[in-house]
């Protein structure tokens, strides 16, 4: 089921491209690295009021009601920056939770929240595994008691999506980080991405989907989760592709250009040739949403992207040659968030577990 883009969807994608061209720059973001506990709230006010928040939000409780297709566009122009901030997939991923969950109450209560900027984390990976261990959160009477490492965004988001254990079986979670969650920040190389390990100690929380159900649910929000990222892969990549085309073919070395050199020319053809695969499989996997074929198509999607904003993270650094290398260039805040984009919602070796266990038996 793949797709053209239709105007609407062209012209959305250009706005929130011309949003990161104005609010991004390199020394911002390059402000962002060092320092743990800081992400560029100024930008996510503005996205919030261009509606980034919003995308995947029916009308009914103040969103715009649109769908995967338009939300990848806009992770894609964030991921071209790449935008020092967390929270554009989170949000999107729990009011999607919401809406196929079981408590219409609290549907009501967050999802107007959401549109309107709140900020959320997912702590629930494991839940895409067919057959997980005991979650290591227990939820009792209400309350979710334990710990989860390593949640992006996890520092500063208002709720999160958790996947715990009733005692009897999984669930999946809603719960507000009170001050009955304890916040460990995580010093990485990607800070402005906010991760940190959470306790918690009796936090009150809204079960949205339980047993079998739970992991239905899981699974279905990892492969949402999985394209939203591999829309901000792709966007990254292709930001790189033309940054290293541009270099190559304006500087100059032993009388030509260096692109005129083959070990350079053929380095910028395959990456255009892995920007465009990953493209291919990002927008076939968002028009797939809702189909028996989007969780195959979800990790074909991911895996390219990853695949593809690694390489050019890494070949784009090699045509700049020494001034890859400086802080100043800025090359590296894609060779980290490259890094950190990979290790979200799940290694490579997981996604590739998730597409043979998709594909088993299909050409049978």
């Amino acid at each position: 089921m793949s797709i053209l883009l239709g105007e609407d969807q062209v012209a959305f994608g250009a706005a929130a491209g011309r949003l990161v061209a104005a609010r991004c720059d390199t020394a911002g973001l390059l402000g962002l690295l060092e320092p743990a506990g800081r992400d560029d709230r100024a930008f996510w006010a503005a996205a919030v009021a261009d509606g980034w928040s919003a995308i995947v939000v029916p009308p009914a409780y103040g969103g715009l009601g649109l769908g995967l297709v338009e939300l990848g566009q806009v992770a894609q122009a964030a991921g071209a920056a790449p935008v020092g901030m967390p929270w554009l997939a989170p949000g999107a991923i729990v009011a999607r939770a919401l809406l196929r969950g079981d408590d219409r109450a609290a549907a009501q209560a967050w999802l107007p929240r959401l549109a309107a900027g709140e900020r959320a984390a997912l702590a629930f990976a494991e839940g895409c595994e067919a057959l997980p261990g005991t979650p290591e959160v227990r939820w009792r009477q209400g309350a979710l008691r334990g710990d989860k490492h390593g949640v992006v965004g996890g520092l500063a988001a208002a709720v999160a999506l958790v996947w715990a254990g009733d005692g009897t079986g999984p669930v999946l979670a809603l719960a507000e980080l009170d001050g009955s969650v304890a916040r460990r920040g995580i010093d990485s190389f990607d800070n402005s991405r906010l991760p940190a390990d959470l306790a918690f100690g009796g936090t009150a929380a809204q079960v949205l989907a339980s047993g079998e159900a739970a992991h239905d649910l899981a699974r279905e929000l990892m492969a949402a989760w999985a394209v939203v990222l591999a829309f901000e892969q792709l966007g990254g990549a292709e930001a790189l592709l033309w940054r290293a085309r541009d270099y190559a073919v304006t500087r100059r070395a032993f009388g030509q250009p260096i692109g005129a050199f083959q070990s350079v020319k053929h380095r910028i053809a395959e990456l255009y040739g892995l920007v465009e695969i990953a493209r291919a499989n990002c927008l076939h996997a968002a028009a797939c949403d809702g189909t028996a074929e989007f969780a195959r198509a979800a990790a074909a999607a991911r895996l390219s992207a990853t695949e593809a904003y690694d390489t050019a993270a890494r070949d784009c650094v090699q045509v700049h040659g020494g001034l890859g290398t400086t802080w100043e260039g800025g090359l590296h805040l894609h060779m980290r968030r490259a890094r950190s984009l990979a290790a979200e919602c799940g290694n490579t070796l997981r996604w590739e577990d998730w597409l043979v266990d998709a594909i088993a038996g299909i050409a049978l």
